[in-house]
């Protein structure tokens, strides 16, 4: 190589060496200080690019499992609840047993148990009302499937999760009635005598010089014992009886002991009875024969969906009958974001719990639902049993669930959520966390090649220095 003093091309080789190593020892120190061996993208371009999306994942799986845990939160909530709704109707159908031991109970008895049902009835209603997670409400019928009547002459009850949401059109195509009866002569005046009328086999006494109104007054004060109602819609004016529930599983035996005068009751000596006619009406196009004056589809997309029919407004003993408008179903399930990506979710309907949502359309039984019950007589126990057994059938199932979706999805789902996060962040550890062993060997190459090429610049920068020797 020639000498020359112009370009010291050996002292340029050298910097050049030294940078390289300068820069290799900056990245090595910023990589055991940051504990990443990608901290931009020239550190590795598709490495930042996975490990990118890599992070997103694992934020979106820790936020995940935080979603599941709330869930299960929230899920404990409304089952809480139900657990005690459940208890409590464990003590009505108790009382219901009592009241149906008619060889030993008296009427104050049974006004007595009936008057305790109906206030853990109340406190069924305020539990199902007032249960929420957070501002939430959770067994208000909110929770679940819900309906929206454009008739006001029917009334959604309730649906389930086989319900599917949609409009559907309702018909009523056979009236539900109640059992009813009518005198056969119109009293025209007050009783001539005193007289006893057998409504259902209670004994109702009437004294003689009582009106019509006066004698179907004191036939409503026993109502709740004969489950009749009377009034004077009969024909001509005549005294009429109806029972208080629709359909067949109401009936009516009236039996006076004076004969049909105007001057009597009218009711006569011979036994006036009828039983009560079933619903039937088409609920989306699909007929369905119901209970009293309630409907529920059992089949078909509306399945267990069920309504309730009105008073016809011109005949207290009917339905109305006809086109009633339409009802609209929605789906208001509860839906949890359980994964790290878009659709990931699960959802769970929690029906309505209150009185007049439990028990409903038991076959053959005089009660509508749980919120009608009544223990006033040792026969009417023995129907409210079937419709408390009801009860505590929807509450169990709904508790039930609740039970496996928290435990089959929540808790399976989290079990899941949490190993997957744990492979996740491993696998972004791989790709972007340093290598402590590894760099720290690297670290220490550097070290010296950056001390060494600081040493052989410096004696690079002398060569020049010997052309002066020639130069004497």
């Amino acid at each position: 190589m020639a000498l020359s003093i112009a370009n010291n091309v050996v002292s340029l080789n050298a910097q050049n060496n030294l940078n390289r190593a300068n820069s290799k020892l900056a990245q090595s120190v910023e990589r055991l200080s940051s504990g990443l061996k990608v901290n931009r993208g020239s550190d590795g371009p598709a490495a930042l690019v996975i490990s990118e999306k890599q992070r997103a994942q694992i934020a979106g799986l820790e936020q995940a499992i935080d979603n599941t845990d709330k869930a299960v939160s929230l899920v404990q909530t409304a089952e809480g609840a139900l657990t005690e709704i459940n208890s409590l109707l464990v003590k009505v159908r108790s009382l219901a047993i009592d009241s149906a031991n008619a060889g030993v109970n008296d009427d104050d008895a049974l006004a007595s148990n009936q008057a305790e049902i109906d206030n853990i009835l109340d406190t069924i209603n305020r539990i199902s009302q007032n249960t929420q997670f957070g501002t939430k409400k959770l067994l208000d019928g909110s929770a679940g499937v819900s309906g929206l009547t454009s008739d006001t002459d029917v009334t959604f009850v309730k649906a389930n999760g086989s319900t599917t949401a949609g409009t559907y059109a309702v018909s009523v195509s056979t009236v539900g009635e109640r059992a009813n009866v009518e005198a056969g002569a119109v009293q025209g005046s007050a009783l001539a005598a005193d007289e006893v009328v057998s409504i259902n086999g209670v004994a109702i006494s009437l004294s003689a010089g009582l009106t019509q109104n006066e004698v179907i007054t004191k036939i409503n004060t026993y109502s709740a014992q004969t489950g009749v109602v009377a009034d004077n819609g009969g024909t001509g004016g005549a005294t009429r009886l109806y029972t208080s529930a629709f359909g067949s599983s109401s009936s009516i035996e009236v039996v006076s002991n004076v004969a049909a005068a105007t001057t009597s009751t009218g009711l006569g000596t011979t036994a006036l009875t009828d039983t009560g006619v079933d619903i039937q009406a088409t609920i989306g196009g699909t007929t369905f024969v119901g209970q009293g004056n309630l409907v529920t589809a059992t089949s078909g997309t509306a399945k267990g969906l069920t309504l309730q029919l009105a008073t016809d407004g011109s005949d207290v003993t009917s339905t109305v009958t006809g086109a009633q408008g339409n009802v609209t179903v929605t789906d208001n399930s509860l839906v949890f974001q359980i994964g790290a990506n878009a659709n990931q979710t699960a959802k769970v309907a929690i029906g309505k719990a209150t009185s007049g949502a439990l028990g409903v359309g038991v076959a053959g039984n005089q009660f509508a639902s749980l919120s009608e019950i009544d223990v006033t007589s040792a026969t009417k126990a023995q129907d409210a049993l079937g419709v408390i057994d009801a009860a505590i059938s929807d509450v169990t199932n709904q508790r039930g669930t609740l039970g496996a979706f928290q435990s089959n999805t929540l808790a399976s789902t989290a079990n899941n959520l949490r190993a997957t996060l744990e492979n996740t962040v491993n696998a972004e550890s791989v790709i972007r966390d340093t290598d402590f062993a590894a760099e720290i060997t690297n670290f220490t190459k550097y070290q010296v090649l950056v001390q060494a090429g600081t040493s052989v610049l410096g004696n690079a920068n002398q060569l020049p220095q010997q052309i002066l020797s020639l130069l004497r």
